[in-house]
């Protein structure tokens, strides 16, 4: 059995929807602390397919 592995662009995170920040300061547990977090976690994945697509021969991809 093989198991595939999607090799696609990494999509970037959904910004949180207006309304769901309650404004009421709860740090770590804000959706826009971890609407930050998930964009980083996209910037290094991104980064990463970028590279391996760039070493890949024409065509390849």
């Amino acid at each position: 059995m093989s198991e595939e592995h999607d090799d696609s662009r990494p999509l970037p995170p959904e910004p949180p929807q207006e309304g769901e920040c309650c404004e009421g300061g709860c740090g770590e547990a804000c959706v826009w602390e971890t609407y930050n977090e998930a964009r980083a976690e996209h910037a290094r994945a991104l980064a990463e397919w970028q590279a391996h697509h760039a070493r890949e021969p024409e065509g390849q991809g």
